[in-house]
Order: C-alpha cells, then sequence, then structure tokens
C-alpha cells in the first residue's frame, strides 16, 4: 500500500464527505477509494470513520489521524520543493481558487500564458465565487477582491478593482437616467450579495456619498447579473474589466461618471510565508508583472 496516498484519500473523504465525491476529486474509483481506507485502517489498527448509509463521521483516533495526515502530506510538499528550488525553472503543480469574472478577464490569459513559458508546471483552477478554506482545501492561491484581507493568510496586493454603475439602453428606454447618486434610490439596482448588496459607496464632486439600493434581483455570481443588466432588467455595479468591451460595444451605457464607485483591492492569498514553494513565487510575479502594465488594474 502506497501510504502517502492512502493518507490523500482519507483527507479527501473526510473533506468531501463521502467516498464519491472524494472518488470524483481524486479521479479514482469508489472501490479503490475504499480499498485505501481499508488498507489504512488495518495498517493503523483502528477504526477512522463511522460509516452510514447517510454520513460518515471521524472516531477519535480519526480525528487524530487527520490532524498527522494532513501534517505528512503538507511535509510531503515541503520535500518536493526541496528540489524545485534548485531547479532552474519552476516545476510543479499549482492549484488556484478565483471568482468567475475574474478568472475569464485575467486568470485564464496569465495560465495560458505562464504554462506555455514554463512547460514544466500545471495549474489546477477552482472556480468560486465565494471564500474557501485554503488549508482544506489544500489551495496555493487565492485571488480575492477586497479591501479586507484575512489577517490569518499573506496577502499580496496586486492591483484595483474599477467599478462602473451601468444599465442597458432598453433599461433606459423605459426609466429615466439617474442624475445623481440618490436617484439609484427608486431604480431596480441588481446586487451582488459579497459586495454593495444594499448600500453602494461613491466618492463625488462633494467627497463620499452612499444610497441604499434595493431590486428584484440579487446573486452571489456577478456575470449572472452581467447578463441580466445586458437584457434590461436593472442597473448594476460591475467591475470595469468585465463590462468594458459591451460599453465599447454601446450594449451598456455608463452612468453617473462625475461619481468614482468605492475602489477595491486585488490580492493573492496564500497561507503562509514559510517554505513558499519557487513556484508560488514564481506566478505570483508573474501575475503581477502583467498586471502593473495594464491601466485596468492600475489606481
Amino acid at each position: 500500500m502506497d501510504r502517502l496516498t492512502a493518507l490523500q484519500v482519507f483527507v479527501n473523504v473526510v473533506e468531501q464527505g463521502s467516498l464519491s465525491r472524494a472518488s470524483d476529486k481524486l479521479d479514482m474509483s469508489r472501490a479503490m477509494v475504499s480499498r485505501y481506507l481499508a488498507e489504512l485502517e488495518g495498517w493503523m489498527g483502528v477504526r477512522l470513520l463511522h460509516r452510514t448509509t447517510r454520513r460518515l463521521s471521524l472516531t477519535g483516533p480519526g480525528e487524530e489521524a487527520l490532524s498527522n495526515a494532513r501534517a505528512m502530506l503538507a511535509l510531503q510538499d515541503e520535500m518536493k520543493q526541496i528540489a524545485e528550488r534548485d531547479a532552474e525553472e519552476p516545476m510543479g503543480l499549482l492549484r488556484i481558487t478565483s471568482c468567475y469574472s475574474l478568472s475569464q478577464t485575467l486568470l485564464a490569459g496569465v495560465v495560458n500564458d505562464y504554462l506555455a513559458r514554463y512547460p514544466g508546471t500545471s495549474i489546477d483552477i477552482l472556480l468560486q465565487d465565494k471564500v474557501v478554506n485554503l488549508v482544506e482545501e489544500r489551495i496555493d492561491l487565492a485571488l480575492r477582491i477586497t479591501n479586507k484581507p484575512d489577517s490569518n493568510l499573506v496577502a499580496r496586493r496586486l492591483g484595483t478593482c474599477h467599478s462602473v454603475v451601468c444599465a442597458s439602453p432598453a433599461y433606459l428606454d423605459k426609466h429615466p437616467a439617474p442624475v445623481r447618486v440618490q436617484d439609484l434610490a427608486i431604480h431596480n439596482c441588481l446586487s451582488y450579495a459579497y459586495f454593495g448588496k444594499s448600500i453602494w459607496e461613491f466618492t463625488g464632486p462633494d467627497g463620499p456619498e452612499s444610497v441604499p439600493v434595493c431590486g428584484n434581483l440579487s446573486a452571489n455570481i456577478s456575470n449572472l447579473l452581467l447578463e441580466a443588466t445586458l437584457k434590461g432588467t436593472g442597473i448594476s455595479m460591475q467591475p470595469r474589466y468585465s463590462v468594458q468591451p459591451y460599453i465599447d460595444r454601446g450594449e451598456l451605457i455608463p452612468l453617473l461618471i462625475k461619481w468614482q464607485p468605492k475602489k477595491i483591492d486585488i490580492y493573492g492569498v496564500y497561507s503562509t510565508r514559510k517554505q513558499m514553494s519557487p513556484l508560488l513565487r514564481s506566478f505570483l510575479d508573474f501575475l503581477l508583472e502583467r498586471m502593473v502594465l495594464d491601466p485596468m488594474w492600475t489606481d
């Protein structure tokens, strides 16, 4: 039995909550997952999991084994990094998480260029419009748009997310365009669940202003709100990087151009500076070099 693989299977079964989801995550058959678990329990001489038809739960020894298994897998990663540090070029697998919109506009192109430059590397991208636990998901790097990065993690500022309040010509044909920020209170404003759901903030000719907004649609994925805005459902505040092509084609109209929506920082977030892999450092540097040359991401 490959005991490190067995430990990886055990950790994934616990994190995914079932053998079938763990098998999908590991690209391994469910029977093989069951076999690794059984052999691990046989090797240790204890039951690690209570199994029922509806759920899995850790036994007492399983709780202790889980902590040690994660530590051993982390040590395995550090051992791999020893060889990587001496390599002339970065190599290995990098796991990245990002929101959908940022991945489409920025990450996809950067990743393609990075992989072309460093053929010894591979990248696994997890798209989520929510914050995930980097340790539990074994994520190396998270790209996050926030002004309050997690103080328990290392956050490297990469650039700025500029926002635009916009609507489609179809919506503006039926509703008068707002001429000042406070006019938004009487419009159907489509809101993003993770930012500015009920209050939109601006800096205008007379300083900071905020306005309470409401509407008949909110979502936790900004791309969904963008589609609704294009169809004339309402007004939304969108990242400029997402809407600029539609503005250029006249499919969306920017509103309240004398008022600047609150800026949000873009961070590269990772778990620790200790034993930071050359691969992670290399990719972050590559990404930052790309962003500082593009006015879209600068102040």
